[in-house]
């Protein structure tokens, strides 16, 4: 009997990898280097944990100091699903 065939390992998506450049008002929070949006993703989280950001009610939910403002154009809170599609404006 043939035995199973063991699983590829999975490659990383090539697009995730690729390094973004931010703009001035993302690089407030990120740093300037261009960066992978991976890498992107968790020093915006890590900035948005650093700073109690998170609302605590409804966890889904940003709220935004003066710095995520800017990103987040001009909104006081966006939802984690919405603050992709801002952050995303704001690369070069």
């Amino acid at each position: 009997m043939p035995t199973k065939a063991e699983k590829p390992a999975r490659k990383p998506n090539s697009a995730l990898m690729k390094p973004v450049q931010p703009d001035d008002k993302l690089a407030a929070i990120v740093g300037s280097q261009p960066l992978p949006r991976t890498e992107l993703t968790k020093k915006l989280w890590d900035y948005i944990k650093a700073h109690k950001l998170q609302d605590a009610k409804k966890k889904t939910l940003i709220n935004a100091d003066d710095a995520l403002k800017a990103v987040f154009n001009g909104k006081a809170q966006v939802s984690m699903f919405e603050m992709t599609k801002l952050v995303s404006g704001h690369l070069k």
